[in-house]
């Protein structure tokens, strides 16, 4: 049975972190791929700024050249707030010889009691939880823990710095970086 790991985030921008945390995060648990699942509306952030097909453009330059990473914009067809337990119920119908896995960072790792029907989800995907500093684990959800080096890096701090004029230069992918600056991302509040 293929298995994949799904990484889902506004990814506004993606940048460094979410691209460690899927290639670390393939090997740790000998996944085939990582899909990256922007997603439309998450319900536990407001909306983004940057309109969905703009950070979907992100995502598939920055991911195009790696051989084991997928974008899946199952959430920004269906678009409305993504709840992952509807996204997983509708990929586990698509692909039945799929074995999932659902790759969180430890912030989220703390929160997985409160997701929305975390129970039905934990029945159709393993989660798979990287670690990030002053976070504390959760036992209550089984965790595949997964050790990453710590890169203290945000889309939120990205945006900032680029509303400041100053450099995002290492902290997102040079094409995304390019891609920004080409489209003139981030730099108004509005």
């Amino acid at each position: 049975m293929k298995k994949v790991g799904i990484l889902g985030g506004t990814f506004d921008p993606l940048h460094q972190g979410h691209l460690i945390m899927g290639e670390f995060s393939r090997e740790a648990m000998d996944l085939d791929e990582v899909w990256f699942m922007p997603s439309y509306i998450p319900p536990h952030k407001q909306e983004s700024s940057t309109n969905p097909e703009t950070r979907l453009a992100m995502v598939q330059i920055a991911i195009k050249d790696h051989p084991h990473f997928r974008v899946c914009d199952v959430e920004l067809v269906r678009k409305g707030t993504s709840f992952t337990v509807d996204t997983m119920t509708d990929l586990v119908k698509r692909y039945p010889d799929i074995q999932f896995f659902f790759i969180i960072g430890g912030d989220m790792v703390e929160h997985l009691p409160k997701w929305h029907r975390v129970e039905d989800l934990s029945e159709m995907v393993q989660f798979i939880g990287v670690e990030r500093p002053g976070y504390g684990w959760n036992n209550e959800i089984p965790v595949h823990f997964v050790d990453i080096p710590s890169v203290d890096v945000s889309s939120t701090m990205i945006r900032d710095r680029i509303l400041q004029g100053k450099s995002v230069r290492y902290l997102v992918p040079e094409v995304v970086d390019t891609f920004i600056k080409e489209h003139h991302l981030y730099e108004n509040e509005s």
